[in-house]
Order: structure tokens, then sequence, then C-alpha cells
């Protein structure tokens, strides 16, 4: 049976020189006034943009991307986010520029950088289990460091998690599901990862 998934990402390209920390509501308040449907879809999330950081923020390379994750059925609608300008205040603009589809892959092993729980380490780690097992998701898991990610009227705590040893169908219906809430601040949404030695 081929691997396919009804999510997918879809990823812009991106103007920008520098976003300030705690970003990542801003973001997504300026990308669902522009994409209004966006915030009534369960799967939807936006993936954390990647640069350089630094004190106060991020630096953005050149080919920085705004990659949200949405489901197939929504792909044609969010292209309509192509030439719009971001605000996330304090003079800060973002241009986004074309799009481009990248479809998800069965990857063995995941990483999501902060699944948000309220939960201690041990607790946290008994939550995982059912979670994954509500889903029929088998893989092993590694629970990372604790993090925290500040926004301007928010502050989430929880762990970064890798899910190995995954089969291709489980993989896909973890990136499609993800763990957590907060997608829309990219928390909880999986990405491939590297490939770990065998721990068992």
């Amino acid at each position: 049976m081929s691997e396919s998934s009804p999510v997918t990402d879809l990823a812009f390209a991106l103007r920008g020189q520098f976003v300030p920390s705690g970003y990542a509501q801003r973001l997504w308040q300026s990308v669902s006034t522009a994409l209004p449907w966006l915030a009534e879809e369960p799967t939807a999330g936006l993936l954390p943009l990647r640069g350089t950081e630094q004190s106060g923020g991020l630096w953005l390379p050149r080919r920085a991307r705004l990659v949200l994750r949405l489901p197939m059925a929504r792909l044609d609608e969010a292209r309509a986010l192509e030439g719009v300008t971001l605000d996330l205040g304090s003079g800060t603009l973002l241009e986004v520029g074309a799009a481009e589809e990248r479809p998800l892959h069965g990857h063995p092993t995941l990483h999501a950088a902060l699944v948000v729980t309220e939960l201690e380490e041990t607790a946290f780690g008994e939550q995982v289990r059912r979670e994954l097992d509500e889903m029929g998701v088998q893989g092993q898991w590694i629970c990372g460091r604790e993090r925290m990610l500040r926004c301007d009227n928010v502050t989430l705590r929880g762990f970064s998690l890798v899910v190995h040893h995954l089969k291709g169908e489980q993989s896909l219906r973890l990136q499609a599901s993800g763990l957590g809430h907060a997608r829309h601040l990219g928390c909880g949404i999986f990405v491939p990862y590297k490939a770990i030695p065998n721990l068992e």
C-alpha cells in the first residue's frame, strides 16, 4: 500500500531580515488575517521560522521560508498568501513570495521542538505513550530538555520529543495529527530528524 497523507506542507518564500523574540503569536495572527479560515482547521499549523538566534530575536537567512502544515483540501486556498505583507508590529514587516508544496513522507524518525504540557517529565512520558497508542503509532520515543515558549501574552512550557522506529504510515499519521496543542505557535508539529542508532 502506497504512503499518502491528507496533510501537506506549503512553503512560502519569505523576505525579511529580523523577527523579534516572541514573534510566533503575532505571525499567526497576521497569517490568519490573510487566510481567515485557517484558525478553524484543527490540523493546520505554522512551523517555527528558521534562522540565527541572538538576544532579542531571530535573523532570517536569504532563503527563509514560511511553512504552513495544511489539509490537502486547503492547498489552493492557502496560495492566496502569496504577495501578502505580514505586519508583526513594531515596524517588523515580512513579504511573502511564491509557494511550493512539500509533501509529507514516512520518515522513520521525527522530531518536535516543543510539545506543550503542564506535566513533569515522567508523567509527560506516560501521556505521550497513551496518545501514541490511541493514534496507533508504535514507535519508541526520547524526551528531550524542558523548553519554554514566550509570546506576547502567554508562556508555554513543555519538552522536545523524538519519536523513532516508525513505520511509514505511522510516521505520516503522527505528522498529520501532532501531539499536544498550540500548533498555531509551532508546537507539537513533527518534522524529519536525523537517524539515531538502535537503542533497544
